[in-house]
């Protein structure tokens, strides 16, 4: 869209007062919360579904940090059909008596003031994932209403919040609010805090059973011996969490769709100068790793100090074993950290005093001491393993090896293909119908199935910024194939090219010549699976596409429906059921559009490809440990994974032609 910019010619009249003038009146001064509510996604990333949940983890984490502390093995959280939460520990309780500093409770400072807690040092807590300490205090200025209740020595203390400023002092009364129906009763010390998430700051209170679930999970896993009870009063939904073997546990949960190398994952568990490494390793026979990294109980996405640690003492430990053992000759070469990666299912977990977090997100760690401490414990006690266990040892070094030797196959694969050009966007494919932009921010790529419905979007499409890749038929599902038979897919080779960013260790996401890439593909089974392969390549290869919200799906419809002179698109059986009891019985005529080269170029432009009209799905990773898990159910070999699945969900899909 361009704008105009317009100019008045000036006169030599008294010039105008401006909003121009900057004086001191200008500096505002928020107090207390006021900053919270002006500004949220500073605090909690997003007013959206995703920062809805961030309240509901910060109020569960502060439950985690008793747990943690090895004062609290019980926590309930639940969801009320008004969408209140409630969070209850039976931790020790936040303290109620008189804070030195500020001369009001200890309970009033905590869920009024940003960065006040026990998590600072001062010895409440050895360990904590509150880094910041502003978890109760945000929950609570972004809450319509909030009440906390304290159960210490029989005794029952409660306050009350509206928008962050609290409404009673803190009181001492006979009978709580908790609603102990649910049949867990009550509890002789910890804490109860209700919120509800202010509606006129959050778009909806969509709150969302199974990505909730999926955090509660991971945290039980990463702290043995806690119970986390889960009930959802909206749709009469309870789940209880409780794993005794921790991150091992994980491992099998991560694994167990996956024909693994060995029954039980090696589990390492040793406190090193006040910080706790726990880890568990477990191969499978796939070709794609999977390792996460936890600090804290907080999912450390992108790694760091731990993690870095992790790789270098696997890497130096199978490379030790292999030449002790004579599973690596005198003249080959030493496995690299790919090598001893594929098939790798791993948790690292570390417990600090004091973590040093990389931004707010603690997206990584950055705790230099920490790589030597992990390091150390992960050699000792992995090659102390190796040595118990030699025919585990055997089966990891001779799995290893194979990778080795198929990743000299890729190099060379993919050392041939550079040359001719076909992966770093320099030889455009012949079948891509380019765009005419050459700006990535304007431009978008759809990739499409089949010739006849290429030739359609490249018809209707608009040429100065929308390009048309239509491939053939249905790609290879990576998930099966290692690196070098996908290098030699025809299919796969194109789009790489196409997307001119490179790949692999040379890819360079500011060479990326599209910002949204569109998987269009047919509304039927056909299409779905289609769509299943590209999702599965992009995960796998293209991550990074997808972090950065470049990645979409199109919306094409199902049916056309007309009555009279009037047409009406539809685009699922759901809404062809609505339209039906709308009809109340009238006649109307119906077409289904079981291929995009059904459509004529306008409709398809009218309906899937017009920017003004059309609908995109954005492709986000919620949570990348339920994401991999989804694919080798899907894609992987066991077919029984898969089956369970389909079974599990069709009562979802409905009057599907097969």
């Amino acid at each position: 869209m361009a704008i105009r910019q317009t100019t008045k010619q000036a006169t030599k009249k008294k010039k105008a007062p401006t909003n121009n003038d900057y004086t001191a009146s200008d500096i505002q001064v928020l107090e207390g919360l006021e900053a919270v509510r002006r500004r949220p996604g500073m605090y909690i990333g997003s007013t959206d579904e995703r920062g809805l949940h961030h309240l509901v983890y910060e109020i569960v984490d502060n439950a985690i940090d008793e747990a943690m502390a090895g004062v609290c093995d019980h926590i309930w959280i639940t969801i009320q059909e008004d969408g209140h939460v409630i969070v209850r520990d039976n931790g020790r309780g936040i303290p109620i008596g008189k804070h030195p500093r500020t001369g009001k409770s200890a309970l009033e400072t905590v869920m009024t003031y940003l960065h006040a807690g026990g998590k600072f040092g001062g010895g409440a807590y050895k360990v904590s994932g509150g880094l910041h300490g502003v978890g109760a205090s945000v929950v609570n200025a972004l809450s319509e209403e909030t009440w906390v209740e304290v159960h210490q020595k029989g005794k029952i203390y409660r306050q009350e919040y509206v928008r962050g400023d609290a409404t009673t002092k803190v009181q001492q009364v006979k009978k709580s609010r908790y609603p102990y129906e649910n049949g867990y009763g009550p509890i002789e010390q910890g804490t109860i805090i209700s919120f509800l998430p202010d509606r006129n700051v959050f778009q909806a209170l969509n709150y969302d059973f199974q990505t909730l679930a999926q955090r509660f999970r991971e945290v039980a896993y990463l702290t043995k011996g806690v119970w986390i009870h889960f009930i959802d009063e909206r749709g009469d939904r309870e789940i209880n969490f409780f794993f005794d073997g921790g991150v091992a546990s994980f491992v099998r949960h991560l694994n167990h769709d996956r024909e693994v190398l060995y029954p039980r994952p090696i589990y390492i568990e040793r406190e090193v100068e006040g910080a706790n490494i726990e880890a568990a390793i477990q191969y499978n026979d796939g070709f794609s790793e999977a390792m996460y990294s936890f600090a804290n109980c907080i999912n450390t996405i992108d790694g760091g100090s731990h993690l870095t640690g992790f790789r270098s003492a696997l890497t130096r430990v199978l490379n030790d074993y292999a030449r002790k053992q004579k599973l690596l000759k005198d003249g080959d070469p030493n496995l690299s950290g790919e090598d001893t990666r594929e098939g790798l299912v791993a948790v690292i977990s570390v417990k600090l005093a004091e973590p040093q977090f990389e931004g707010q997100t603690k997206t990584r760690l950055g705790n230099p001491e920490v790589k030597g401490q992990v390091e150390s414990v992960i050699g000792e006690e992995l090659g102390a393993f190796l040595e118990e266990n030699p025919s585990v040892g055997r089966r990891i070094i001779e799995k290893c090896v194979l990778t080795a030797r198929a990743r000299d196959a890729a190099r060379k694969a993919k050392d041939l293909v550079v040359r001719k050009g076909l992966l770093d966007g320099t030889n455009l494919p012949g079948k891509l119908a380019d765009c005419s932009d050459r700006e990535p921010e304007n431009c978008e790529l759809y990739i499409v199935e089949g010739p006849s419905a290429g030739g359609s979007a490249k018809a209707g499409r608009d040429r100065r910024f929308q390009a048309i890749l239509p491939l053939r038929g249905k790609i290879l599902n990576i998930e099966k194939a290692r690196l070098e038979k996908m290098l030699a897919h025809e299919e796969l080779r194109v789009l790489i090219s196409a997307l001119g960013c490179g790949f692999g260790e040379q890819m360079d996401m500011s060479k990326l010549r599209y910002h949204r890439v569109i998987i269009m593909t047919d509304a039927d089974v056909d299409g779905a699976h289609i769509r299943t392969l590209l999702l599965t390549f992009f995960f796998r290869y293209y991550r990074e596409v997808i972090d950065a919200g470049y990645l979409y799906i199109a919306q094409p419809p199902l049916y056309r429906v007309q009555s009279g002179k009037q047409s009406q698109w539809l685009f699922s059986d759901q809404e062809l059921e609505r339209y039906q009891k709308q009809r109340n019985g009238k006649s109307f005529t119906m077409q289904r559009y079981k291929g995009l080269g059904e459509m004529n170029a306008d409709q398809l432009w009218e309906t899937t490809m017009d920017p003004e009209k059309r609908t995109l799905l954005k492709v986000n990773i919620e949570n990348a440990i339920e994401a991999d898990i989804l694919f080798a159910q899907l894609m992987g070999e066991d077919v029984a994974p898969r089956k369970k699945f389909i079974q599990s969900h069709a009562s979802q899909v409905r009057n599907l032609d097969v």
